[in-house]
C-alpha cells in the first residue's frame, strides 16, 4: 500500500525504446533481454536470486545500486552501500531527513518514487535496480531492459523478509545477520527499561497519523511501525483490530477520541492544517483523551516512523520509544 502521494511535478515520459538502447549500452550487453536481466553482459560471475517477479541473476557483488523507494535506500545504507541512484521521497529534502547527510550526499536523484526518470537510471549504468512490485510492477520490463532488477512483492509491513533480499541481492547476507542481531538486543534493551515483557505488554499504544487530503490514520497491527511496537512488545487497543486489512483504522476529527490509549505517538503528512491535525489537537474530544490529559501524547517524525522503513530508521524509532515510555 502506497505511503505517498504523487509529487505535483510530472516527470517526463521516456520511449521504450530509447531505454532500451540505454539499458543495453549501460550492461554492456549485445543480445537482448535475457542476457540484461542476468547480468552476463558484464563478464562478471553470478548468482541467481529469487524475486516476487521470478529469478534474477545478479552479480556477485554490485557496485553500482539504484535504489526507487525509501525501504530500499535504508537496506542499501544500512549495509553500507550508497547507491549510485535514488528516486526522492515527497518532502522538502528530498532524500528522507533522519538519513546522515554525509551518507545520502553524492547520490544521484533519478525522480520521484512513483514516476522515476528510466533515462536517468540508465545513465548511470547500473549493475543492480532494488525496488517493489506493488510500486513498480508496470515498469519491470523496462527496468530490467536497464539492469538486472530484484523486486519484493510489497512494502512496509514484510520489510524484515525485504531487507534480507536486499541483503542477498547486494551480497550483503553476512553484514544482514548483524544487522538483526544488533536489532534484536536494542529491542531486548527497549522491552528491560519499559520494566520487562509483562509491564509493555500491559502498556497500550496508539500510532495515529493526520494525512492531507485523507481521513486521520489510527495505525492497525499489520504496518512498520507496528511491527517494531509488536517487538518491543507493547500492548495494542482493541481499536487496532477494526483497521481494514490490518493497515490503518481511518476516522474524521469528530472521532478522534476512538485513538485513545495509555500512550499515544502521532506524526503529520503535508501541511498541519490540511490534514487536520490543527483542527483536531486543538479541539475537546483531543484534550479529553486520557493519554492528552496524562501528558503521554508525543509528537514524532513522519518521515522516521512512517516513510523509513527500514533498520537504520527502526534503531532510530526504538531510541524514540525508549526515552518517551521511561520519561
Amino acid at each position: 500500500m502506497a505511503l505517498l502521494r504523487p509529487h505535483p511535478r510530472a516527470l517526463a515520459a521516456v520511449s521504450l525504446a530509447t531505454v532500451a538502447a540505454l539499458g543495453l549500452t549501460a550492461c554492456g550487453s549485445s543480445s537482448g533481454d535475457a542476457d540484461s536481466r542476468s547480468g552476463s553482459g558484464s563478464g562478471a560471475s553470478t548468482r541467481t536470486v529469487k524475486t516476487a517477479m521470478g529469478d534474477v541473476k545478479v552479480k556477485e557483488a554490485p557496485e553500482r545500486v539504484v535504489v526507487l523507494d525509501t525501504a530500499e535506500l535504508d537496506s542499501a545504507l544500512t549495509l553500507g552501500v550508497k547507491p549510485v541512484g535514488s528516486t526522492h521521497a515527497d518532502v522538502k529534502s528530498g532524500f528522507l531527513d533522519y538519513l546522515p547527510k554525509d551518507r545520502v550526499a553524492g547520490i544521484e536523484d533519478v525522480g520521484q518514487m512513483m514516476t522515476p526518470n528510466l533515462e536517468a537510471i540508465a545513465a548511470l549504468k547500473p549493475d543492480l535496480i532494488l525496488t517493489s512490485k506493488v510500486r513498480h510492477g508496470d515498469k519491470y520490463d523496462e527496468l530490467s531492459k536497464i539492469a538486472p532488477t530484484v523486486m519484493t512483492e510489497n512494502t512496509g509491513y514484510p520489510w524484515k523478509e525485504n531487507f534480507q533480499l536486499h541483503a542477498e541481492a547486494l551480497g550483503k547476507k553476512a553484514e544482514a545477520k548483524k544487522v538483526t542481531a544488533d536489532y534484536a538486543q536494542q529491542v531486548a534493551d527497549v522491552t528491560k527499561a519499559l520494566g520487562g515483557k509483562e509491564k509493555a505488554a500491559g502498556t497500550e499504544v496508539n500510532m495515529v497519523r493526520f494525512v492531507e487530503g485523507a481521513d486521520i490514520r489510527i495505525y492497525g497491527k499489520k504496518n512498520y511501525i507496528a511491527t517494531i511496537l509488536a517487538d518491543v512488545g507493547l500492548g495494542r487497543p482493541a481499536i487496532t483490530d477494526k483497521a481494514a486489512d490490518g493497515f490503518s483504522y481511518d476516522v474524521s476529527p469528530e472521532k478522534i477520541d476512538l485513538a485513545d490509549a495509555d500512550v499515544v505517538f502521532h506524526s503529520t503528512y503535508g501541511d498541519p492544517k490540511k490534514a487536520k491535525e490543527t483542527e483536531t489537537t486543538g479541539g475537546g474530544l483531543w484534550k479529553n483523551m486520557d493519554a492528552v490529559k496524562n501528558d503521554k501524547v508525543f509528537p514524532v517524525d513522519d518521515q522516521l516512523w512512517i516513510q523509513g522503513i527500514g533498520y537504520t530508521a527502526a534503531d532510530k524509532i526504538l531510541d524514540e520509544l525508549r526515552a518517551s515510555l521511561t520519561a
